[in-house]
């Protein structure tokens, strides 16, 4: 039983090894028109190099030094036969290497098998078309798998071969063989400097466009916010002008009721003046033009005259939260005190949008609602315990809205992954001085 299932689980990894030698590593590479002509004149310029190699060495013979005062006569192909067999292998191997780029792992196999079947004593003819095919395997090869293995094998097949001796570089191409890579190191040196200031180009415009939509997606959570604040400035300051009115009608019948209206529409005044101001300094916070934007919106808004939320509505909230599925436990912690209706806005809005995340990003999550009065301050938080997300990736506008709204009253927002999972929205909003 334990040879059977050891037999099983490597055949199972010898099938794997066979679909990942299979499975590209990465895209196909494209072809430039440029690439396509390198790649040719590379493959014209070694073949005419190798068969005039062939043609010139047909009917000579080698005599090389193998030990102090021995030599060795290496016959090489002679008459017709062999001086075509010469020129067919150098062609083979020259012109494969139009395709390196294409077929880099082919061009590699035909050509380590030219190699393979040129003679000890010419070389010469393929040895230099299967260094350039060891490279373009190497370099353009998406099968990674598949390289890995048959680099090596093609390098200890020539390597250790019967034909596994390195051409000599003949005395007179000692210069070129120098100035030669010389040559390419500089151009690969200039081309990886103009593709390094044209990436840095890149870069710092996808920064520029990245701070530009910031600025845009900050001037419109400003925009809309400010349309809120103003709708509970309309709100107090239509309570204002009923609590004048009945003042008024009833100054001469009830002085007391009067005075409690006129109480009533002061502190609506007051409030207003006090939301005025923090939208006032909303739209002029940054740079000028901040608050442009609000024309028909606005109008619509304000002719509706209806108050924005506020905590009171977050029970209502999580009502219908939870009849979307998610389960919420709302907990406050402290003793409620009066607050701007900005502050509750605010409050509501930080509850609202970390629900609305959960319920698209944490699909089976349960959330806690905590809303806490302290000395001064007033938190409010938003946690999850995670879960499959069923919508994509947002576009992070709304923690900008929420950063946005809380700084018009000198709040906080705290975001960021729990310890034990799930996800964690904090917002602290200072009372004193409002």
């Amino acid at each position: 039983m334990f040879v059977r299932t050891t037999a099983a689980r490597l055949w199972e990894a010898a099938r794997q090894t066979v679909r990942d030698a299979r499975r590209a590593g990465g895209p196909p590479l494209r072809l430039t028109r440029r690439a396509r002509q390198f790649d040719a004149l590379v493959a014209l310029t070694l073949g005419i190099a190798t068969i005039y190699y062939g043609i010139d060495n047909a009917d000579n013979v080698v005599v090389r030094e193998i030990a102090p005062g021995v030599e060795r006569v290496i016959p090489r192909p002679n008459g017709p036969s062999g001086m075509a067999f010469m020129v067919t292998l150098a062609l083979i191997a020259s012109s494969a290497l139009v395709l390196r780029r294409r077929y880099p792992l082919a061009v590699l196999c035909i050509v380590t098998a030219a190699t393979l079947a040129t003679p000890q004593s010419v070389m010469r003819l393929t040895f230099y078309a299967f260094v350039i095919a060891v490279y373009g395997a190497a370099v353009y090869s998406p099968y990674r798998v598949a390289t890995l293995v048959t680099l090596p094998v093609s390098v200890l097949l020539v390597g250790t071969s019967g034909n596994s001796v390195t051409p000599i570089v003949p005395n007179e191409y000692i210069a070129l063989l120098i100035l030669v890579p010389m040559a390419v190191a500089s151009v690969g040196l200039r081309t990886w400097k103009l593709r390094t200031d044209e990436g840095q180009t890149r870069l710092s415009a996808l920064e520029r466009e990245q701070a530009e939509a910031l600025r845009q997606a900050v001037e419109h959570e400003r925009a809309r916010i400010a349309r809120e604040l103003h709708d509970v400035v309309t709100h107090n300051v239509s309570v204002m002008i009923i609590q004048a009115g009945a003042a008024r009608k009833i100054m001469k019948s009830s002085p007391a009721e009067a005075g409690e209206a006129l109480l009533a529409v002061e502190a609506s005044g007051r409030a207003a003046m006090t939301e005025l101001r923090h939208v006032m300094g909303l739209l002029t916070m940054g740079s000028e033009g901040k608050g442009e934007g609000l024309g028909a919106d606005e109008a619509g808004s304000a002719g509706a005259l209806a108050p924005q939320p506020g905590l009171e509505q977050l029970e209502a909230l999580v009502g219908r939260v939870q009849d979307a599925g998610l389960s919420v436990d709302l907990t406050v912690n402290g003793p409620p005190c009066p607050l701007l209706p900005g502050v509750e806005l605010a409050a509501y809005r930080v509850v609202q949008e970390a629900l609305t995340n959960t319920v698209k990003h944490a699909t089976g999550a349960t959330a806690a609602v905590t809303v806490e009065y302290g000395p001064g301050l007033l938190r409010v938080e938003v946690t999850d315990t995670g879960g499959q997300p069923n919508v994509g990736a947002g576009n992070g506008r709304g923690l900008i809205g929420l950063r946005e709204r809380l700084a018009v009253y000198d709040g906080t927002l705290n975001t960021g992954r729990c310890l034990t999972g799930g996800y964690r929205v904090e917002a602290l909003i200072p009372l004193e001085g409002l």
